[in-house]
């Protein structure tokens, strides 16, 4: 009914495709209004399986789900909203194995990721395949949504050139989302892709929309390609996926998934381990490197210092004794085992699948988020 789309524009939406990157919060709103427009082919690439700590904020997915794998799940709830477009599953993280196989078949990329080394492979791809790439990001109660790699516009590493230091920004499931934020920031990024579909309006290319959800604003800033950016640059250095290494590559809510890398090698116990420790008596010093709000909703006892802290709380930390770190996964506590590795500390073990894996195989009362 539309003038400015009508049956040739809903036509022009069936014919295109579009790929969405993680199926999580910012994919479940964006994978629905898509379908729902009439999109003609949607691919969903998702390794992770859907967790009920999830369905607070990733609508497309309910507690008869949990458990199931994301991609599969989410494509059969957008079948039955819309039984006339095509839904590809690709149940598998995104990796530079597989991306260009998967990327060059669809005409723009939706970037739902959760981690900076698929959004960083997300950008790369979509500008050497010349694709469109909508993207979305969420903090806590903010979000920021634009378009990258589209008229000459900005890719994402030109603002960005490089991810920040592993283990400095957490993940949601770390720091916590407000729920409604990724619902906000998804459903814009759709609104941005079926703009892009159509030619209509004007695009993000070349503007960062920003929205503060406690202050309830939004608020541009407008960026321009760098001519020495490394991937869309006058001269790029990075002209194939190889070029570059794609760190922490898909962390997903699987705690086994979620080991980052440390630069050197530390000692590490199974959670079966720990409990046989404590069951047998056997002395060690628990240290548990999460924030406060996460140690009240669920810990297994031990001495709370936030990851932030340890440098500066490091003497509280016995230089004897087996001392473990944990975590919620297994990630932070493995930063700050080798921060205390560093610093000359021989007695650091890091738990390995954190206080997941603890309600997972010794306590399944533990609350899971």
């Amino acid at each position: 009914m539309l003038p400015e789309i009508g049956e040739a524009g809903q036509q022009r939406l069936k014919e295109s495709s579009i790929l969405l990157v993680g199926t999580g919060g910012l994919g479940s709103p964006a994978a629905l209004y898509l379908a729902a427009a009439g999109v003609g082919r949607i691919g969903l690439v998702d390794g992770d399986r859907v967790d009920e700590s999830n369905l607070q904020r990733q609508v497309l997915y309910g507690v008869s789900d949990r458990g199931e794998a994301k991609a599969e799940a989410a494509a059969r709830r957008l079948a039955d909203l819309n039984p006339e477009i095509e839904i590809e599953a690709h149940n598998t993280l995104l990796t530079p194995e597989n991306a260009f196989e998967i990327v060059a078949n669809y005409d723009m990329v939706l970037d739902g990721a959760d981690n900076f080394s698929t959004r960083y492979l997300c950008n790369d791809l979509s500008i050497m395949l010349k694709k469109p790439l909508v993207h979305g990001s969420i903090f806590k109660f903010e979000g920021q949504v634009s378009v990258f790699g589209y008229e000459e516009g900005p890719c994402y590493r030109c603002i960005y050139p490089e991810p920040p230091p592993e283990g400095t920004v957490p993940s949601c499931g770390e720091i916590g989302v407000l729920g409604v934020l990724p619902g906000i920031i998804g459903t814009l990024q759709a609104t941005e892709a079926i703009k892009l579909m159509l030619g209509l309006g004007t695009s993000l290319a070349g503007r960062i929309l920003l929205y503060d959800s406690l202050q309830m604003t939004f608020r541009e800033i407008r960026v321009r390609r760098d001519p020495d950016c490394p991937v869309c640059g006058d001269d790029p250095v990075i002209q194939q996926l190889s070029d570059y290494q794609y760190r922490e590559l898909c962390l997903t809510t699987d705690y086994q998934s979620q080991q980052r890398p440390t630069t050197m090698s530390i000692p590490s116990i199974t959670v079966e381990e720990l409990a046989q420790w404590r069951e047998e008596g056997k002395a060690h010093t628990l240290i548990d490197v999460r924030e406060s709000n996460e140690y009240e909703f669920a810990n297994i006892g031990g001495t709370l210092i936030p990851l932030g802290e340890v440098q500066a709380r490091m003497d509280e930390i016995p230089t004897e004794g087996d001392v473990v770190m944990m975590c919620r996964s297994g990630g932070r506590s493995g930063q700050a085992a080798a921060m205390l590795a560093a610093a000359g500390r021989t007695n650091i073990i890091n738990l390995t699948g954190g206080i997941l894996a603890w309600a997972d195989k010794v306590d399944t009362t533990i609350p899971k988020y």
